[in-house]
């Protein structure tokens, strides 16, 4: 490894032009006479080490070392002597020395034993002359220790991933976890890398040197929703999760049988009220609860982000209660001198959740809703808020919290109307003529046997099109190389960049079908699609998140378009294509009151929910 310190300044003024003379002379210093030797030391010594080190790259072999020599002997504790060492190591080394190339690299680094470049070419010096022992043994000296690369590869993963490099991120913790493959939290962040780059496999135990069972067990619960079509098996990987990073409280706050307030207080948990998708579902909600039999309270860690859906929901609380600079027995503790009879928690296992708030039991009633669709088997949670759609009697069994099934679709909606751009087919990138089949979920719920699907539907319709989300430069990329060898031309893969809510929800009207993930179906914007007319089709599955879309098309009248296998799924959105009338008709339900009357019938669904608090009131249906 050969390199300077420092770059190599010319020309050379004075004395040094002198120096400069003499080394060009025949026989180089050796030849200086000596009433010239004086001189010669104090030019050398004399000389800035940014110069030595210039004249060093240059000098033949004999005088690299007498120019160092006579400028260390003037200069012993100069802080630059360990370059001047650093550099002659490498003329040496350059030159074949590499005996005295060792010596000048021991130097560098008793000076500045952190001057790694040294070490790596000690090693190469030692090498050289055969002592390869030695030379294992500098190198060995000069890594850091496992746990210290463990650490400082997972800390870079961490902050690329914050950043959005996304692949840098994944290779980092990929060196961590080969370091120590015991890592739960970096296996998590991982395997959800890998899921948003749609880097397949996911699940690549033999490029992370972490076993199979290990990657499945700690895919982390965001990710498993996506995996696995399973509820046991989410619910397994939820259980280590909680297991791992929230301890059980000191104590259970709520009275065991509760209280007997006139009006029911429900006490609603987030650190998502601010412009976030479950707050748009839920505003209308907290507006239209009845407040002759309710009283509703705001426990909050959202960020204050100045968005007017913030201000709305914030509104619409009897009671706003900032705990976000609260620590969970704080919070608890508050929520319990509330006296709140039952306490919803809108976050589940996502970001910012603050499950430790819920470990206390504040509450006597606790229910977890609408943030995380799938088990959260925190022992103090007794409900899980539901249909029985999404989980069917025969699954309730499989989940923890039981399941709190209302009447209808669970899903709450905003009814309120949203002043939309005008939106063309030419500005987004779509032919008039085109079918244009969509998705715009998040490309970490895309998996392999999807995305297949996929191309075997645009494949089998002649000008038709797919149009995504653009979700990040990684995913698009592999997305594109997949779609090209599946045989399909780059251009009929078109990705849309992320806009404003409501230029998103305009432009679903610019697709004929939306293609449905799976075994993690959209949710929100499943609802956006149908509100925008936009018809939906979907892959039935078993948990509770590959059966969201089908709870909605179900609550609309579209149950038609619910698919019970992956072959159903790809003849059904071929069939749609083909034949105008049917798809017509589909658009046709939908250009009614189909969505307000259903899915956007915010005040119905209040008293729908109402009537489920009710019912557990006292924890019991």
């Amino acid at each position: 490894m050969n390199m300077a310190v420092f770059p190599l300044p010319l020309p050379l003024p004075g004395d040094e032009a002198w120096l400069a003379a003499r080394m060009a002379a025949a026989g180089g210093l050796a030849a200086t006479p000596a009433a010239a030797m004086p001189r010669l030391g104090r030019t050398v010594g004399a000389l800035p080490a940014i110069r030595l080190i210039a004249l060093l790259s240059t000098a033949s072999d004999g005088d690299s070392g007498a120019l160092a020599q006579l400028w260390l002997g003037a200069n012993p504790a100069a802080p630059e002597a360990f370059a001047v060492w650093f550099n002659l190591g490498v003329a040496l080394l350059q030159s074949g020395q590499a005996a005295q190339a060792a010596v000048a690299y021991g130097n560098a680094l008793a000076l500045k034993p952190d001057l790694h470049e040294a070490a790596v070419n000690l090693g190469l010096a030692l090498e050289a002359q055969g002592l390869r022992a030695e030379a294992r043994q500098v190198w060995r000296r000069a890594l850091p220790a496992d746990a210290t690369r463990q650490v400082l590869h997972m800390h870079l993963g961490r902050m690329m991933e914050d950043d959005g490099q996304l692949e840098e991120a994944a290779a980092e913790l990929r060196s961590s976890l080969l370091i120590a493959p015991d890592q739960p939290d970096v296996i998590q962040h991982y395997v959800h890398l890998r899921q948003r780059m749609a880097a397949w496999p996911v699940l690549d135990a033999a490029g992370c040197g972490v076993t199979d069972s290990a990657l499945r067990r700690h895919a982390g619960p965001l990710g498993a929703l996506a995996l696995f079509d399973d509820p046991e098996a989410q619910r397994e990987v939820a259980a280590a999760w909680i297991a791992r990073k929230v301890p059980p409280a000191a104590e259970r706050l709520a009275p065991l049988d509760g209280y007997r307030h006139a009006r029911l207080r429900i006490g609603y948990l987030s650190s998502d009220f601010c412009r976030h998708a479950m707050s748009f579902l839920i505003a209308e909600v907290l507006e239209r609860h009845d407040r002759a039999a309710f009283e509703v309270f705001g426990y909050c860690a959202s960020p204050e982000d100045g968005s007017d859906l913030r201000a709305r929901v914030v509104a619409a609380f009897d009671h706003h209660v900032p705990i976000g600079a609260l620590n969970d027995e704080a919070a608890a503790r508050r929520i319990r001198a509330d006296e709140i009879d039952i306490l919803i928690d809108l976050n589940g296992l996502t970001r910012g959740a603050r499950l430790g708030v819920l470990r206390w039991k504040p509450a006597p009633v606790q229910a977890t809703y609408l943030g995380y669709i799938g088990p959260v088997p925190l022992p103090e949670l007794d409900w899980l808020i539901c249909d029985a759609v999404a989980i069917p009697p025969g699954s309730a069994p499989l989940y923890a919290p039981p399941p709190l099934v209302l009447d209808g679709c669970y899903q709450a909606n905003d009814s309120q109307a949203m002043d939309l751009p005008v939106v063309s087919r030419a500005e987004a990138g779509l032919a008039d003529d085109a079918f244009v089949f969509c998705c715009f979920s998040h490309h970490y719920k895309i998996t392999p046997a999807i995305f297949g699907a996929w191309t075997e539907i645009v494949g089998a319709v002649p000008g038709s099109v797919l149009w995504l989300v653009d979700d990040g430069a990684a995913s698009r990329r592999n997305l594109t190389a997949r779609w090209v060898t599946a045989g399909l031309a780059a251009d009929r893969l078109v990705f849309a960049p992320r806009v404003d809510p409501a230029r998103y929800r305009a432009r679903m009207a610019l697709g004929d079908l939306f293609l449905d993930t799976a075994p993690y179906n959209a949710g929100t914007i499943a609802s956006d699609a149908l509100r925008m007319g936009l018809p939906l089709l979907t892959l039935e599955g078993r948990a509770f998140a590959a059966r969201m879309a089908t709870s909605l098309l179900t609550a609309i009248g579209l149950v038609q378009l619910i698919a019970a296998d992956l072959d159903g799924y790809v003849a059904m959105a071929v069939e749609l294509a083909r034949d105008p009338a049917a798809l017509a008709a589909v658009r046709q339900h939908l250009a009614g009151d189909a969505w307000q009357r259903s899915l956007g019938d915010a005040e119905g669904f209040t008293r729908r929910l109402e009537a489920g608090y009710r019912r557990v009131r006292l924890g019991g249906i």
